[in-house]
């Protein structure tokens, strides 16, 4: 499997402190993503469901975890992987929320019993004219579908007083910026930056 990038607590996708999971792989392209390094397999980014687990155990066992959010790339890009993951984030929570750029009807077609272990799915492709805020979505023609109804609760709640918000954070490498991001994000952090004599690296 590749995963690109786990993330603890993730406080902008999804209700409650969240275990934010990044798939590494996308064939949708969709412009203006906000993921574009991970449309394409790299190397650097396998690993094995055991090593994944035990980082999830770790944070799990010492930290709140609400629940946990699927996105990338397009975990759909992985099917073999999701269902190897899916049941043992089970273990610890049901409110597994996945993003894809397939619509529910396709997935549902081609992989019920998947579906069947996931919470809540956030479906369709990102369409850059379409950014007007949603909450949770990248743009307005994506569905928030909620698969298990013990979540449907709590998701109402959220999603009452829920905005989008951007959470920032630092890694290795620079910052990773996780959230809905606006049209034009990317050019309004080079100019904040630019105007405080920093170069956006």
């Amino acid at each position: 499997m590749y995963i690109a990038r786990i993330l603890y607590p993730v406080n902008v996708l999804g209700p409650g402190k969240r275990i934010g999971i990044w798939f590494n792989g996308c064939s949708h392209r969709c412009p203006g993503c906000s993921n574009p390094e991970l449309w394409e397999t790299q190397d650097r980014y396998k690993t094995t469901l055991e090593t994944l687990m035990r980082l999830i155990e770790h944070i799990c066992h010492n930290h709140t975890v609400d629940g946990f959010t699927l996105t990338g790339g397009d975990p759909f890009a992985q099917v073999t992987a999701l269902k190897q993951l899916l049941p043992e984030l089970a273990k610890f929570s049901t409110d597994i929320l996945v993003y894809t750029g397939f619509d529910y009807e396709e997935v549902l077609q081609k992989y019920p019993a998947l579906l069947s272990q996931i919470g809540v799915l956030i479906d369709g492709k990102y369409i850059q004219e379409r950014n007007n805020g949603v909450v949770l979505r990248g743009s307005d023609n994506q569905r928030i579908i909620i698969l298990n109804d013990l979540l449907a609760d709590k998701y109402q709640s959220y999603l009452a007083i829920a905005k989008n918000e951007i959470q920032n954070f630092t890694a290795l490498d620079g910052v990773i910026s996780v959230g809905i991001h606006r049209p034009g994000y990317e050019d309004q952090v080079d100019s904040l930056l630019r105007g405080k004599g920093l170069e956006n690296i």
